[in-house]
């Protein structure tokens, strides 16, 4: 008699990796189609990834970077309970103009 076994959980995997991965790669380029087609596959982004996809969205939609900036400031005070005025200061990301390395960085501070 052959056992024939069940797994009860099934994974999709493909030759491309962990669907995380791909948006780390996705992330990486830059390209704004691939970054939302890779954030769909993850269940969630982290505040960090967040941030970039929040840059990318600066770099090549511009329309809707502004809102992208408010949630993800309102997604930082849900997930810092400690969150302070000072450490939200929009000003971060209306520094993007003139400096944005420097509102990069302050920003990416939040996310450690």
């Amino acid at each position: 008699m052959v056992a024939t076994w069940l797994c009860e959980h099934t994974f999709a995997v493909t030759s491309q990796g962990h669907p995380y991965a791909r948006l780390r790669r996705a992330l990486a380029t830059g390209n704004l189609t691939l970054i939302r087609a890779a954030a769909t596959e993850v269940p969630r982004v982290e505040l960090g990834d967040a941030l970039t996809v929040c840059m990318a969205i600066r770099q090549h939609d511009r329309a809707r970077f502004d809102r992208a900036a408010l949630k993800w400031i309102a997604r930082y005070c849900i997930e810092r309970p400690t969150a302070t005025l000072a450490d939200v200061r929009a000003s971060a990301f209306e520094a993007m103009g003139h400096d944005p390395e420097g509102a990069l960085a302050q920003l990416q501070r939040l996310c450690h």
